[in-house]
């Protein structure tokens, strides 16, 4: 037998897991525009951006742009 109780905690569950995985997905879709704003950028402002980040975000980010864009 389904109580109250089960359909609450199940309700709620479904709430947090969309909740999750919608800030996973914003994320993923502000480091994707970010980086390709990067590549249209001239080399010399691009390091001065990188230079101003946090290092572990520069270093996913410049990975990130020699991984698919072929930029060092």
């Amino acid at each position: 037998m389904i109580t109250g109780t089960d359909i609450t905690v199940w309700v709620i569950s479904a709430l947090l897991a969309a909740g999750i995985g919608w800030s996973k997905y914003a994320k993923w879709r502000t480091r994707n525009k970010l980086v390709r704003e990067m590549a249209a950028m001239d080399p010399d402002r691009r390091e001065k951006v990188l230079s101003r980040l946090d290092p572990k975000t520069a270093m996913e980010i410049r990975q990130e742009l020699m991984k698919r864009f072929w930029i060092r």
